[in-house]
């Protein structure tokens, strides 16, 4: 249990409103891609359990990956140039901005935001290369690690 963080120094939030403040975030950032005529993934966001903590400490975050996808890809450039430009601009700090690990060094901007505890991550994808495939900018938004506030207080909904 050693290798294990202490739960019990983790935020007590509400779900329900940390999935609000997740979407928020993630509108922020399709507004600075400003890309209008392009498509964007439906899915929204979702729990994931935080690995740093005991299973049954009921510690997780919240994970919305989506992106946009359907336009040039000189457009998707420019949405992603964009991002370098206004996210520090809209509270973000950029911890990393060049290539991917991947082999295909994929652009890449990682970027967390200190005063809401969420983080970014940002990649171009170009694949005109590859037909069968589609070019798009690819975002990841997480939360910090957090306890629910009902599970803390016994409620059941």
């Amino acid at each position: 249990m050693s290798d294990k963080k202490d739960a019990d120094t983790v935020d007590v939030r509400d779900a329900a409103s940390m999935e609000k403040k997740t979407e928020e975030m993630s509108s922020g950032i399709l507004d600075i891609i400003a890309l209008k005529k392009a498509k964007v993934t439906e899915p929204g966001p979702d729990t994931l359990r935080c690995s740093a903590y005991p299973e049954d400490a009921g510690v997780h975050r919240m994970h919305h990956p989506w992106s946009v996808y359907d336009v040039p890809f000189e457009d998707l450039s420019r949405g992603f140039e964009r991002l370098r430009a206004e996210l520090p601009r809209h509270g973000w700090k950029i911890v990393k901005d060049g290539p991917d690990g991947s082999p295909a060094k994929t652009p890449q901007i990682v970027a967390n935001s200190i005063r809401d505890h969420f983080s970014a991550d940002i990649r171009l994808l170009d694949q005109r290369k590859h037909p069968d495939k589609t070019s798009l900018i690819e975002v990841t938004v997480v939360s910090d690690c957090f306890r629910d506030k009902k599970r803390e207080t016994g409620s059941s909904g």
